[in-house]
């Protein structure tokens, strides 16, 4: 994984708007409807090569296909392993629990996009059974690069899902036992894993269940019972982690990409512990929404494991309101003061900007108006630290 002596790299979480005739395609897919494969593959071409402009005129420097071949950032994998089926009975966020006026606000805003809560189930044995669209989609982004003169980006990386998300969202009704079901996905996700890896992309773990988990599946639990979970999913992604250097890992971790109350987020301080033992060589956090902007605080030289590097969400990606770059810069300068290493930061944004297709907070162009605050924060940033 690259850092500069001379500026600091800007990258993202993943997700990127997808066009509204790749999410109305993808909604009626999620929906069991008959969809045209040759019109949705030529969705997914216009979609994916209108991100990867998008990012280069951003100035992105780490850049990624922006998931346009998915329709969610975890779900798509029924797609490529056998044994889900039905509709998961996902708990509700304790959000929408204690703040139903914010439900009623709020929700039905997502409605049209491809649901996160009724995930396919684990009916049968999990395994990996189709990687066809894993390697078309690798083919295809790498392809996209190929056009350029040179790849566009310093370094390229693509997502999947931790194990534990899946064990979260999408309920397990076969094995009858978490450890069994999560050692069966990480056995699973090792074949997608090794596959980003080997064809030269930074591999980029999802793992909201890391922290926003407390306040889903465990929020009727205790906060033992939570740390504990934490540590099996990390276990189960190190097992999957076995033949990929950490260098070449980044994990992002975030506590639900949706602009709501949030009071119930468990604090970094109490995860951390258990984050810094992943063997993964960059951990990614929020640092720029409301309810997560002072923990950047906990990120010191002292507490960090010495070869690990800190993507610092610098760009909230639930609000329309557009960083000033300054505003941007103070951030990345907080965030050094506290590791005391410019080299060991990238900065980046909160969470991705179309976790599922349809699902997102923030407007198409103010997205790509966002990714221009976060390189030209970062610009600011560099001339005044490094």
């Amino acid at each position: 994984m690259l850092s500069t002596k001379s500026y600091f790299l800007t990258t993202h979480s993943g997700s990127l708007p997808r066009t509204k005739d790749l999410v109305e395609l993808y909604v009626a897919l999620s929906r069991g409807e008959e969809v045209d494969k040759g019109k949705l593959e030529d969705a997914i071409h216009t979609s994916t090569e209108a991100v990867i402009q998008n990012q280069i005129n951003s100035g992105i420097h780490i850049g990624n296909n922006g998931e346009q071949t998915r329709e969610s950032f975890f779900s798509y994998i029924r797609h490529r392993m056998s044994g889900f089926g039905g509709a998961s009975n996902r708990p509700p966020f304790k959000d929408m629990v204690d703040y139903p006026s914010w439900v009623d606000l709020k929700l039905s805003g997502y409605l049209d996009g491809v649901s996160l809560i009724s995930a396919p189930q684990a009916l049968e044995e999990v395994t990996y059974t189709n990687k066809e669209p894993l390697d078309k989609e690798i083919d295809q982004f790498n392809n996209f690069l190929n056009k350029e003169e040179g790849n566009p980006f310093k370094e390229t990386f693509m997502t999947a899902p931790s194990p534990g998300i899946i064990a979260a969202a999408m309920e397990d009704v076969f094995y009858g036992d978490m450890d069994a079901y999560l050692e069966a996905l990480a056995v699973a996700l090792k074949i997608e894993y090794d596959a980003i890896y080997s064809a030269g992309h930074i591999l980029q773990l999802d793992c909201p269940d890391l922290a926003m988990e407390r306040h889903v599946y465990f929020a009727d639990k205790n906060e033992t019972e939570f740390i504990e979970f934490i540590n099996k999913v990390i276990k189960a992604i190190d097992t999957a982690l076995t033949d990929i250097p950490k260098e070449s890992v980044r994990m992002h971790v975030c506590w639900g990409n949706y602009n709501g109350p949030h009071d119930s987020d468990i604090p970094l301080k109490t995860i951390l512990p258990s984050l810094l033992n992943a063997k993964v060589g960059a951990l990614m956090l929020s640092m720029a929404n409301p309810r997560h902007a002072h923990e950047y605080r906990l990120l010191t030289k002292e507490n960090l494991p010495d070869d690990m590097l800190i993507v610092a969400g610098v760009i909230d990606t639930t609000s329309n309101y557009v960083e000033h770059p300054e505003v941007v810069a103070d951030r990345i300068e907080a965030v050094v003061s506290s590791i005391e290493d410019p080299q060991r930061v990238i900065v980046g944004t909160d969470c991705g900007f179309d976790t599922a297709a349809g699902f997102r907070d923030v407007a198409e162009e103010v997205v790509w108006a966002k990714l221009k605050a976060l390189s030209t924060g970062a610009e600011i940033a560099s001339k005044r630290l490094l």
